[in-house]
C-alpha cells in the first residue's frame, strides 16, 4: 500500500476531520472514498473505460482527420510557418518591451 501526502490548510484539515467523523470514517478513508467517486465520475464523463482504438486503414485515419478539420474549421492546408528570423525578431521585441501594464 502506498502513502500519499496531501498538503492542506489547518482550516481545511479541521473541516475534513469533522466531515469524516460525521460520516463515521477516518479522514484517510473519507478522502479515499471522495477520490474514488471523483475518478468514477470522470471515467463516465470522458469515456475512459473504453479501449483505445487503432486505425484499421488509411481511409479510416483520413476520415478521422477530416472530422478534426471540420470541427476546428480549417481547410486542411498547413499554415505557413513563420520565417525563423522573423520569429526571433518578434520574440526579442516582446522581451525588450517586458510585461504590459496590467
Amino acid at each position: 500500500m502506498a502513502t500519499i501526502q496531501l498538503v492542506v490548510t489547518d482550516e481545511d484539515r479541521a473541516q475534513y476531520e469533522d466531515q469524516a467523523r460525521k460520516d463515521g470514517m477516518s479522514v484517510s478513508t473519507w478522502l479515499q472514498s471522495l477520490a474514488s467517486a471523483r475518478i468514477e465520475r470522470a471515467r463516465e464523463r470522458f469515456g475512459q473505460d473504453r479501449k483505445r482504438r487503432l486505425f484499421k486503414s488509411v481511409d479510416e485515419m483520413q476520415a478521422f482527420f477530416e472530422k478534426c478539420r471540420e470541427r476546428d474549421g480549417s481547410d486542411g492546408e498547413p499554415e505557413r510557418e513563420p520565417d525563423w528570423e522573423e520569429h526571433l525578431k518578434v520574440i526579442n521585441e516582446s522581451r525588450s518591451r517586458g510585461l504590459p501594464d496590467v
